[in-house]
């Protein structure tokens, strides 16, 4: 009995073993032994031939005094060094990045020079099927905010004035739960949400986080900062037909105290206190 208890035992601690090495997750140091710094070419080669999933976990170890790093959300922002609108900036010089989500990630050095010269990482992250997809984040319920018609009575591509849906935006204030509403009744035409500040500019369509074509499209604005819409018709892009939103985080209710009960309390303090004043007055 006890025997078959112990290969019971031993046959399950093998069992753990290897779910543990198949689903464990992998950290990885950039860079190796040279760590986050300045030389050509150098992360490039390190990513080459690396399979990261989802799970996985980035180490930047480098002088904070002289580095950092600068995580950016789109491939133009990171082919030109461009730090001015950072997703993340970490620089505790022993940094560690997880990934959450799969799709393309981009890190670079806020110093321009030092970039320029190689000092920049892309990495793209996939599921890796033999691993338990995790779970999603808990889900958040907002409240049905406002609906804007994007361009109002001009619609989306009703207009090709450069500053046109530039100004439709700024004269409003948009926060989370609100809604756009893309409506094209002149053509067929699309809107491609973009992450990056320099695709916005450029009109650059290749890398989309989302696509909406049907011509009565509601985009709900679920996160706050800084959501960009373009037409994928590059000369329809650069005519103006582009949009940019600054959403704020949704504003909570304000709970006040509430003085009414404490001043009625009040009151009836002072009105009995009041009546106990015509209470019996000891005879002399």
């Amino acid at each position: 009995m006890a025997t078959t208890k112990k290969i019971f035992f031993c046959f399950m601690v093998v069992i753990f073993t290897v779910l543990l090495g198949c689903c464990s997750a992998t950290v990885y140091k950039v860079g190796d032994s040279d760590g986050w710094t300045t030389k050509d070419d150098v992360y490039y080669d390190w990513a080459k031939g690396k399979e990261f999933h989802v799970g996985d976990s980035l180490v930047f170890e480098y002088d904070p005094n002289l580095n950092d790093v600068t995580q950016v959300s789109g491939a133009l922002e990171y082919q030109f060094c461009d730090f001015s609108s950072p997703q993340t900036v970490y620089n505790t010089g022993h940094d560690v990045v997880t990934f959450t989500e799969p799709g393309f990630h981009y890190f670079i050095s806020s110093n321009h020079a030092q970039c320029l010269s190689g000092q920049k990482l892309d990495v793209l992250v996939v599921h890796d099927p033999s691993r338990p997809v995790p779970p999603p984040p808990p889900s958040k319920i907002y409240p049905f905010g406002k609906m804007y018609k994007v361009g109002d009575s001009k619609g989306w591509g009703g207009v090709y004035d450069s500053d046109f849906y530039n100004k439709w935006s700024e004269e409003k204030t948009f926060q989370v739960g609100d809604s756009l509403f893309f409506e094209n009744s002149h053509e067929v035409n699309d809107v491609l949400e973009i992450s990056g500040h320099l695709e916005f500019i450029s009109c650059d369509p290749t890398s989309p986080v989302a696509v909406h074509k049907t011509g009565h499209d509601l985009v709900r604005l679920t996160k706050p900062g800084v959501h960009y819409f373009i037409s994928s018709k590059t000369s329809h892009c650069y005519a103006g037909l582009k949009l940019r939103v600054v959403v704020g985080p949704l504003i909570k209710d304000v709970t006040f105290p509430d003085f009414t009960k404490k001043m009625e309390l009040a009151h009836m303090d002072s009105l009995n206190r009041w009546l106990r004043s015509f209470g019996a007055q000891p005879r002399n």
